[in-house]
């Protein structure tokens, strides 16, 4: 049997950005992962040419100057920005909220009259003191008209409950913008690399042992055996066989779609904020990558309950699930040669930047002290 020192389960972004770190530091690695392919949820896949975002939109972006440095080591990145459009009832609306959804919803043609306009709207609901759920809370915090046309209806089949059921925590302040700028992020650094995310990721894996279509739960005993540690990065309740409970996720669930056109809506990523159409947003892949290919490739992706067998996308942080996290990360600890990283792992939303930045804080960890260029 072959030794490894660090068994990766996961091939996603933590996993290959830990791996790739040990390797650097003489470490002998292998990485497994359940899925025929590398990347986990940044995977991309080609049409024709287009790379197409297998797992939902995923544009880089951070205010992080060693991450975007230490990526940019390995691969190019393009100058993609993200301005995304809402769609509500025939017209469409610009995001972030900014002075041109201002004057989309008002007509309002200065920042004077779009914060008066603001104003009166939120003033309709200053008698919530204590907003009792996520309606109220944006209500107070925006008005009627930004909540009613491009927050309501999207938020609810997001999260697959009225808002009048969502706690208020989920929107703690809606930010305006009263100048004209599209720009969804207000990180210094955004976009995308240059030839998709899978250039990324094979170069943080070069060198590496990669096994794909291996499912650590099938066999896990001869995997831990295989190594001195391991890194799990798949689901920590999973790990632990549920023995506190299983943790509440939100799913996702896509069509993808390859049309004979050219362009299809002229921006990558459109949201759908009424209640009644059931997809949340419409991506056109080749955008990210201004692309010019005679054909285009379009996703609708739906907000799904999650269930076994599905991919967990969003955890549920409310109470209840909070309190069962709370437990496996006690659990977690006493395992004194497994490590635990990831969305998955740590039970919580990441921005890719972020999940970058906790790998290499791990890494850190464990090799003491990290090479000259990493930070």
């Amino acid at each position: 049997m072959e030794r490894y020192d660090y068994l990766i389960v996961g091939a996603g972004l933590f996993g290959a950005v830990f791996a790739h770190e040990a390797r650097l530091a003489g470490k002998r690695c292998l990485v497994i992962d359940k899925r025929a392919h590398r990347g986990g949820n940044i995977y991309c896949e080609d049409v024709e040419g287009i790379r197409v975002h297998k797992y939902g939109a995923h544009i880089f972006h951070t205010d992080n100057k060693d991450v975007w440095d230490y990526v940019n080591r390995l691969v190019e990145f393009n100058r993609y920005t993200n301005s995304p459009l809402a769609y509500y009832e025939g017209k469409l609306y610009n995001l972030p909220f900014n002075m041109n959804t201002f004057y989309q919803l008002w007509g309002v043609k200065t920042p004077a009259e779009a914060k008066t306009k603001v104003a009166e709207q939120r003033k309709a609901y200053e008698f919530i003191s204590e907003p009792a759920n996520l309606e109220e809370q944006a209500l107070k915090l925006c008005g009627k008209d930004i909540y009613t046309r491009l927050i309501k209806g999207y938020t609810e089949k997001q999260w697959g409950r009225p808002a009048t059921e969502l706690p208020s925590f989920i929107i703690k302040r809606v930010p305006f913008r009263f100048i004209f700028d599209n720009n969804y992020f207000n990180d210094a650094y955004q976009g995308i690399p240059k030839g998709g995310y899978n250039v990324l990721i094979d170069a943080l894996l070069e060198g590496i042992e990669v096994r794909l279509d291996t499912n650590y739960f099938e066999n896990r005993e001869a995997w831990d055996a295989m190594a001195d540690k391991i890194l799990f990065t798949g689901c920590i309740d999973e790990y632990f066989n549920y023995q506190c409970g299983r943790l509440e996720y939100r799913s996702l669930r896509f069509d993808h779609r390859h049309l004979e056109v050219e362009d299809y809506q002229g921006n990558a990523v459109v949201n759908y904020t009424a209640g009644d159409v059931p997809y949340t947003r419409v991506i056109e892949h080749k955008h990210f990558e201004y692309g010019t290919q005679p054909t285009t490739v379009i996703t609708y992706e739906y907000p799904d309950a999650f269930a076994p067998g599905k991919e967990p996308y969003y955890p549920v942080n409310d109470a209840r699930n909070s309190e069962i996290f709370k437990s496996y990360r006690e659990l977690a600890v006493s395992r004194g040669n497994v490590l635990f990283g990831g969305r998955l792992a740590q039970y919580t939303y990441a921005d890719m930047d972020d999940t970058v930045a906790a790998a290499l804080a791990l890494a850190k960890q464990q090799f003491c002290q990290l090479r000259e260029t990493m930070i």
